[in-house]
C-alpha cells in the first residue's frame, strides 16, 4: 500500500511544490524539491508534522488580563489541541517576565511553555 501527499515547503522563500510518496516497509521518497532542505522538510511534514504551541493563559493581578504564551520547542501536530485545552485553565499571578516557564513539559513532552512578553503587577 502506498500514499502520496504534496507538501509546500516553507524553509525558505521559493516555497517549492513537491509531493512525497510513502510505501509500506521502505523509505519515503520526494520529488519536486530543489534542496535537500525542502526534502527533509517534506519528509517531516508527511511522517511527523511539527507545531509551535502558540495561545495565552489567564494573569491574575497584571496590567492586562491574558499572557501570550508559546513553546519552547515544535511539538506533535497532534498533541496541540490538546496542549491549547490544558493551557485554558492555567492562570499565573503577575509580574511575569518573558521567557518564564509558565508550565514545564507539558504533555510528558521535553517541551515548556513560556511567557512570549511581561506584564507589571496592577497598582492601585
Amino acid at each position: 500500500m502506498s500514499a502520496s501527499r504534496k507538501v509546500i515547503c516553507i524553509v525558505c522563500p521559493i516555497s517549492c511544490i513537491g509531493e512525497v510518496s510513502i510505501e509500506v516497509g521502505q523509505d519515503p521518497t520526494v520529488h519536486g524539491y530543489t534542496c535537500k532542505r525542502g526534502e527533509s522538510y517534506a519528509i517531516a511534514e508527511a511522517t511527523n508534522p511539527m507545531r509551535l504551541l502558540t495561545t495565552t493563559v489567564t494573569v491574575r493581578g497584571g496590567v492586562v488580563p491574558l499572557l501570550p504564551v508559546v513553546s519552547s520547542a515544535s511539538m506533535p501536530k497532534d498533541y496541540i489541541a490538546v496542549g491549547v485545552q490544558m493551557l485554558s485553565e492555567v492562570v499565573v499571578d503577575a509580574p511575569i517576565e518573558t521567557g518564564q516557564v509558565v508550565y514545564a513539559k507539558i504533555l510528558g513532552l521535553d517541551v515548556d511553555i513560556v511567557a512570549s512578553r511581561d506584564i507589571a503587577r496592577q497598582t492601585l
